[in-house]
């Protein structure tokens, strides 16, 4: 959805409609395929091992943990002529991820912040000197920043994304091999368990 000027009367002033900028699909389906790949084989291990955990408590968690992965990752960060925010399903609960709105007259600044891993991320700085996180996963990103660069006046020509899409494409790829390791494994558990 692109943020055009919608028509106005000619005593108001334009306003903007709400620009929707989702986390990248490659993101998405990278990080759901690389859960998947993680955690399928666990229940049919444990059947053969006699594990003392039962695989229906391990598919019941992975579940669980299915759909929270799924929830973080349907983040949408919403721009609008008032300000921007970032918000979650609703049906998410709000004890694990909380969203935020920010207008624009509270934002100071954009601070950089370096990562553990040597990248950067970015904090608006409001007035009252709270920190917000620019999403940097979306899809979109450039015209995101864009359009806070023209909502605030702060320069954003040294914003980049956090990761490029190839690190992501690299992940999928070894993700996919794993599923076929995976595939490999289930087979081979599920014989043992009918020789048994």
């Amino acid at each position: 959805m692109s943020a055009q000027p919608i028509a106005s009367s000619p005593s108001s002033a334009p306003v903007f409609e709400p620009a929707v900028f989702q986390l990248s699909p490659l993101i998405r389906i990278t990080l759901l395929s690389l859960y998947t790949a993680l955690t399928i084989p666990l229940p049919f291990l444990s059947e053969v091992t006699k594990a003392p955990v039962p695989p229906a408590a391990i598919w019941a968690g992975i579940v669980v943990g299915a759909l929270g992965l799924y929830g973080v990752l349907g983040e949408r960060v919403i721009v609008s002529e008032e300000g921007i925010e970032v918000t979650y399903p609703n049906w998410f609960p709000r004890l694990f991820r909380k969203g935020w709105s920010l207008p624009w007259t509270e934002v100071k600044s954009l601070k950089p912040r370096s990562t553990g891993q040597g990248g950067l991320v970015y904090y608006f700085l409001s007035h009252s000197g709270e920190g917000y996180l620019l999403p940097m996963r979306v899809a979109g990103f450039a015209k995101l920043v864009g359009l806070v660069e023209a909502k605030t006046g702060i320069d954003t020509r040294d914003v980049r994304p956090l990761s490029q899409p190839w690190m992501y494409l690299i992940l999928l790829l070894c993700t996919l091999l794993l599923l076929l390791v995976d595939a490999w494994t289930i087979v081979n558990a599920i014989g043992v368990k009918g020789n048994l």
